[in-house]
């Protein structure tokens, strides 16, 4: 049954479409155990509930939510007196996260229109939102989201969906369009292009025009996102098995460049298809390692976005003199250290990547114990593999990676014979060496040299 027919696309609209349980297809036995606990208690003491966000959206689409996230009329300050699992975060907006074991229910309060500018919300001279603390209704709540689509409530009370912003309406046209002017939405929060581009993506939605001519003026404000946040958007953007239309489309619309400049400043640059085609080929095996249910390593993933950086360095050093792996180091610090000012890539992230680079020369050594000493080390299975993506992709010799992917596979004796030098290159060596009267050894005429 629908109580209001009014779809008003801005925030003079007050009134919700309201789709009854029979007019959509979500069912209790889809939503957490926990999460129907959180909104019942939260109900059952007088205040309304609704289930928020992406779940909704995934569950009209039929997919299991990553995780399920509440909105009531209670401050932060109740939510904590109702639950004493409860541990209120948050700066920019306050927030509570109700714990069951390892289940988090995060509880958000309606936020408010914001109108008054107060010392609870805070905006910096772009226009982006620094703090949020305003708390206000439902109907004001749902104009500070950023997506229609995600901007539907699921009422516990009588298991309808609520809808002012026509999101039932984009999501059945699997369009992704922004709630409120996109060039005013996108100052107050520059990250919601790279969330356009996730979803878009992810939900195999088409962004709306005005989003798309928007996002084309407005990439170069993700510059003044501190770069700790981008890391973790780039997590969200490459590792959800979406990797490879994740790349494309943040280059098609210039936001690849903030999070990757020198990334990018080799992609303008390539030759013959590298390196771009080795940047493809790890995303994509990226992509279907996560589809076949294997996991997938940040570090390795961007060892391979920065490694055509790290490379170019390198030969640079090289030709000037510096042993191979020295420049190979120097390389990969010049390279992270320029990074992590636009995406803050974690210690423990760096450090495997680094590692993953530095064993790249040391696979060309294949005589004596060398080869077994890298067999042992920590990173050996990485750095093989990464060995093997460049072999695939014209930038290492495919006999290489054949011999290393033998040699591993070979029991004791085997690896000794294929690390032992060739008989030329031993006679080369014994006939330099000199015997004990101070002759050299094999000489046809004895004399001493």
């Amino acid at each position: 049954m629908i109580t209001s027919a009014r779809n008003e696309a801005g925030p003079d609209a007050t009134q919700a479409r309201i789709y009854s349980r029979s007019e959509h297809n979500i069912s209790r036995s889809q939503i957490s155990e926990n999460a129907l606990k959180v909104l019942y208690k939260l109900q059952k003491e007088g205040f309304k509930a609704y289930l928020v966000g992406g779940c909704v959206r995934d569950l009209l689409l039929g997919r299991e939510p990553k995780d399920f996230d509440v909105v009531t009329n209670a401050d932060p300050e109740q939510i904590k007196k109702v639950f004493r699992n409860c541990r209120l975060i948050g700066r920019r907006f306050r927030l509570a996260h109700v714990h069951f074991g390892r289940e988090v229910i995060e509880v958000a309060t309606f936020r408010g229109a914001g109108e008054e500018k107060n010392d609870k919300q805070v905006l910096n001279k772009e226009g982006r939102l620094l703090r949020d603390n305003v708390y206000g209704t439902i109907e004001e709540d749902v104009w500070r989201r950023d997506f229609t689509v995600n901007a539907l409530y699921y009422d516990i009370k009588d298991f309808s969906v609520v809808d002012y912003v026509s999101g039932m309406a984009d999501h059945k046209a699997a369009t992704l369009r922004l709630i409120g002017d996109p060039e005013t939405r996108f100052r107050e929060d520059p990250v919601r292009m790279l969330r356009a581009v996730r979803f878009a993506v992810k939900l195999s939605f088409n962004l709306h025009p005005d989003c798309e001519k928007a996002m084309h003026k407005a990439a170069e404000l993700l510059f003044s996102i501190p770069p700790a946040r981008l890391y973790d958007e780039a997590l969200k953007l490459f590792m959800s098995g979406c990797a490879l239309q994740t790349f494309e489309m943040l280059r098609h619309y210039g936001l690849f460049q903030v999070l990757f400049p020198a990334t990018e400043k080799c992609l303008s640059v390539e030759d013959n298809g590298f390196p771009r085609l080795l940047l493809i080929k790890a995303l994509d095996n990226s992509d279907t390692r996560i589809a076949e249910g294997k996991t997938v390593t940040a570090y390795f993933l961007f060892a391979a976005m920065l490694w055509e950086s790290v490379q170019m360095r390198a030969k640079e050093k090289i030709a000037l003199g510096t042993v191979e792996f020295i420049a190979y180091q120097d390389a990969a610090n010049e390279v992270i250290s320029m990074q992590i000012k636009s995406t803050a890539l974690p210690r423990h992230i760096t450090m495997a990547m680094r590692e993953v680079w530095s064993l790249q020369p040391k696979f060309n050594a294949r005589i004596g114990s060398k080869p077994s000493r890298l067999l042992t080390h920590p990173r050996f299975r990485a750095g093989y593999d990464f060995l093997l993506l460049r072999a695939e992709t014209g930038g290492a010799d495919p006999e290489l990676a054949q011999w290393w992917g033998k040699y591993q596979n070979a029991n004791e004796n085997e690896q000794r014979k294929m690390t032992q030098p060739s008989r030329k290159a031993q006679g080369s060596k014994s006939g330099r060496k000199r015997n004990y009267r101070g002759y050299v050894k094999g000489s046809p005429t004895g004399k001493e040299v």
